[in-house]
């Protein structure tokens, strides 16, 4: 029996098989993944490492496919989604969430609980294991701010409690736990002002409503921040802002987003991002880093 067989026969409907990943990435374009699973249990997850490794494909985890181009020719081997890992509890200033809860929705707990640290990040349209897995931020806030630890198993199935200060953390990157996937984390907070802490969230989702092309399918910043820069002001003082591949753009609102604005390919939005890295290293000399994360085969 075949690895698809036994994943279709073990999960039931929570297996797809030739699933279109435009469905499950914001960019709402890619090609098919062999084999979509949502594992869930310790037990469902054991079965999924069990049959990648036997069948030695690979695995790849998404949450709500937020930071991620799939190729046009998709993705090979099993793709698990986080999606039915949801839950949250709040308790005496620590909220633990697991990995497939909206990052938002932990934000939003957090300020009507009247616990400061996470408000900034109100409106990251990702899950929590992803935003703990790249450190997402904005607005100066980050979620290894208030993070205190996060549980994960690694590829054998094992458990593994990763403390904060065991960890080696940076802007948009987390040494080391590129082996493991995030089951759940725990942050820890500071009593605040409710009607403060509201306020801050309201303009915040504001603010994104405002300066970002929420109005077109896209995956947030595609590139880095270059130390001392913005690659937003970079875009822009090279003249690419409104400049298109196919169906690709980059956003007239915020040169820092590329948008799906007319059925773009996975190939228009790579061909897109390396044409802006070439045209802001021949003006500025600046190489400007993917911030995005890139699946599969391109056509």
């Amino acid at each position: 029996m075949d690895y698809k067989q036994e994943l279709a026969n073990f999960f039931g409907e929570n297996c797809r098989l030739n699933e279109p990943m435009a469905l499950h990435t914001t960019y709402r374009t890619g090609g098919p993944a062999e084999a979509y699973v949502y594992p869930a249990t310790p037990e469902e997850w054991s079965f999924v490492l069990k049959i990648a490794r036997s069948f030695d494909i690979p695995l790849h985890i998404i949450g709500f496919g937020s930071n991620i181009l799939v190729g046009g020719k998709g993705v090979g081997g099993i793709v698990c989604s986080t999606k039915r890992m949801q839950g949250l509890t709040v308790e005496d200033g620590h909220i633990k969430a697991q990995a497939g809860t909206a990052l938002d929705k932990v934000c939003e707990e957090a300020c009507n609980a009247g616990l400061a640290g996470m408000e900034k990040l109100s409106g990251i349209p990702g899950s929590v294991g992803g935003a703990v897995y790249m450190n997402a931020g904005a607005f100066g806030q980050e979620t290894f701010d208030c993070l205190e630890y996060f549980d994960a198993i690694d590829l054998e199935g094992r458990p593994v409690t990763f403390l904060k200060q065991d960890l080696k953390y940076a802007y948009r990157h987390v040494e080391g736990i590129q082996n493991y996937i995030i089951l759940s984390a725990s942050f820890q907070l500071a009593k605040a002002d409710f009607t403060h802490l509201i306020q801050t969230r309201n303009t915040i989702l504001h603010k994104r409503l405002e300066k970002q092309p929420l109005e077109f399918p896209n995956a947030g910043s595609v590139f880095k921040r270059p130390t001392n820069d913005y690659a937003s002001r970079l875009i822009d003082d090279t003249g690419l802002r409104g400049l298109t591949v196919g169906g690709a753009k980059v956003s007239e609102k915020h040169a820092g987003f590329i948008v799906n604005f007319n059925h773009a390919t996975p190939e228009d939005i790579r061909q897109l991002m390396q044409q802006v890295r070439q045209k802001v290293k021949e003006k500025h000399g600046v190489e400007l880093e993917l911030e995005q994360i890139l699946w599969g085969e391109f056509k």
